[in-house]
């Protein structure tokens, strides 16, 4: 499975959820498949996604809001894998993390991660999430289903094939414009909540 594949997968599974996903690939192949104002691209901000939706989750702890999904790459996490001891700690009932793990870092020809030979699922674990596994599409779309509807924090490790779609568009869009379409997606979410 294509990392582009399983974002289709999660975007289908993700429409009304707050989204953060990692830089470059990710992020581009995200808006790709389906640019919506619940996903908040990290541009240029590596090792930061897991952190931003772990204080989304703190900050929706007490609403209705369901949960906040980040996603995240093996080569992304090994830059901050502190956010796997932070989450650990505070537990945030509302987090997920899916990785996708490609043992490889995309932007830069595919050098190998350390994920080859360290299992980020059991790093997860050591720190206290629960960690669930897919491989492939249809197992992706059942665990994701799972831990959509388990308590947080839960990381869903989903090992997927090396290599970046081609003919995807750069995403260009100012950060600062996409952070504030977030924002303002979050806060017309939570407003509904709040009427319900």
């Amino acid at each position: 499975m294509k990392r582009i594949d399983a974002l289709r997968i999660i975007a289908a599974q993700t429409s009304d959820l707050p989204v953060v996903v990692t830089c470059a690939a990710s992020s581009r192949e995200l808006a790709a498949v389906a640019d919506r104002p619940n996903h908040l691209y990290l541009l240029d901000a590596m090792g930061l996604a897991g952190s931003v939706a772990t204080g989304i989750a703190l900050g929706i702890a007490d609403t209705d809001v369901p949960k906040v999904v980040a996603i995240e790459g093996d080569g992304s996490l090994l830059m901050n894998p502190n956010v796997l001891a932070t989450g650990g700690f505070l537990r945030p009932s509302k987090l997920v993390m899916v990785l996708l793990d490609n043992g490889v870092y995309g932007a830069t020809a595919n050098l190998p991660t350390y994920g080859a030979r360290i299992d980020l699922g059991e790093l997860a674990t050591a720190a206290g999430w629960t960690v669930r596994r897919a491989a492939d599409p249809e197992e992706l779309a059942a665990r994701l289903a799972e831990v959509l509807s388990s308590d947080g924090p839960v990381l869903l490790h989903v090992r997927i094939a090396v290599g970046n779609a081609t003919d995807v568009p750069k995403l260009l869009q100012n950060p600062v414009i996409l952070g504030r379409r977030f924002q303002d997606w979050l806060e017309s979410r939570s407003a509904e909540e709040v009427v319900r």
